[in-house]
């Protein structure tokens, strides 16, 4: 009785393993049973960002147990920015403006898509979200997609919604926004 209970709970967990939703991201499989960090690192379109976030010192805040949601640029996305900015952000005495930029990517609290459509459109086409920064982005509609808007006026284009997390939801987006 004892093994076919055993051998029952096994089952249970390796089908509870398996029916979890996975999202393709970068090419990898990113499972809502990881945190943000563990999934992240699997991505092939977001190792600037992971480089970034290990130069600030941010990984043991973002395998937190947060919630959080992570607004994740891809390479493109950074690439898109100044020739040299990154280089230039990812050097030491940059860590404070770095830590700044990384964090105004992120909302302390699970935010999925419907939750920011709700918000958009109780907030008569615009909601503004305060980032762990300290300042607020805001999320509109443009068509059928969700537009964010940063404190310079610089749009971001959500690519990807809805990738959960054991600690949050990551939603790709194609721009990096940039705090005042």
């Amino acid at each position: 009785m004892k093994k076919l209970l055993i051998l029952m709970l096994g089952v249970s967990i390796s089908l509870s393993a398996f029916s979890q939703k996975s999202v393709m991201v970068g090419g990898a499989a990113m499972y809502p049973t990881k945190n943000i960090i563990e999934n992240a690192v699997n991505s092939k379109d977001h190792t600037t960002l992971v480089a970034a976030v290990k130069a600030a010192d941010l990984v043991d805040v973002l395998q937190g147990a947060g919630p959080f949601t992570v607004f994740a640029p891809t390479n493109d996305a950074f690439a898109k920015l100044p020739a040299g900015t990154v280089e230039t952000l990812l050097k030491p005495e940059n860590k404070a403006t770095l830590t700044a930029v990384l964090t105004y990517h992120v909302v302390p609290e699970r935010m999925s898509s419907g939750d920011i459509s709700k918000a958009i459109k109780a907030g008569k086409g615009k909601a503004e979200f305060k980032t762990v920064q300290g300042e607020t982005l805001t999320a509109m509609m443009s068509g059928k997609e969700v537009v964010l808007k940063d404190s310079k006026g610089n749009s971001s284009k959500i690519t990807i919604m809805d990738v959960n997390q054991s600690n949050g939801v990551i939603h790709v987006i194609d721009s990096v926004v940039l705090p005042n």
